[in-house]
């Protein structure tokens, strides 16, 4: 049963996390900032707790650790470069509906993506996570 709770367990305390930080430093536009960005890395942290719950309970020497590992590193390169681009693209764009004075309600979300920093206690916090679930 703890492979399935370990992911939900994840996105809540990632969750909650990313927003307590966020409402410290921006007070109530914290609701606005939490998605596609910042601290922790939600998608990591969810990621990483089931590969290292895995890990703990299998064996880091198993194929479905291995797996895993594989899985969250090409998560990790999606969250670092291609949303980032896809929220620089955003930017661009939504700079070009106000030069061009496009009269429009819809202003796509610039802030996609994680630094390195994020990614990093998004996996921590996954790692965390799994060795408390896990019982070691």
């Amino acid at each position: 049963m703890r492979y399935i709770i370990m992911p939900f367990l994840a996105w809540f305390v990632s969750g909650t996390c990313k927003f307590c930080i966020n409402y410290l430093q921006f007070g109530k536009k914290a609701r606005t900032l939490v998605g596609y960005g910042g601290f922790p890395s939600t998608h990591t942290t969810i990621i990483s707790s089931v590969v290292f719950l895995c890990g703990f309970n299998e064996g880091f020497d198993t194929s479905l650790f291995s797996l895993g590992l594989g899985v969250l590193l090409v998560l990790i390169i999606d969250a670092h470069d291609l949303r980032r681009k896809v929220g620089q693209q955003a930017k661009i764009l939504n700079s070009l509906q106000k030069i061009n004075e496009i009269k429009t309600n819809i202003l796509l979300r610039e802030k996609m993506g994680h630094s390195w920093l994020e990614i990093i206690g998004g996996i921590l916090l996954g790692a965390g996570l799994a060795f408390i679930i896990s019982g070691v």
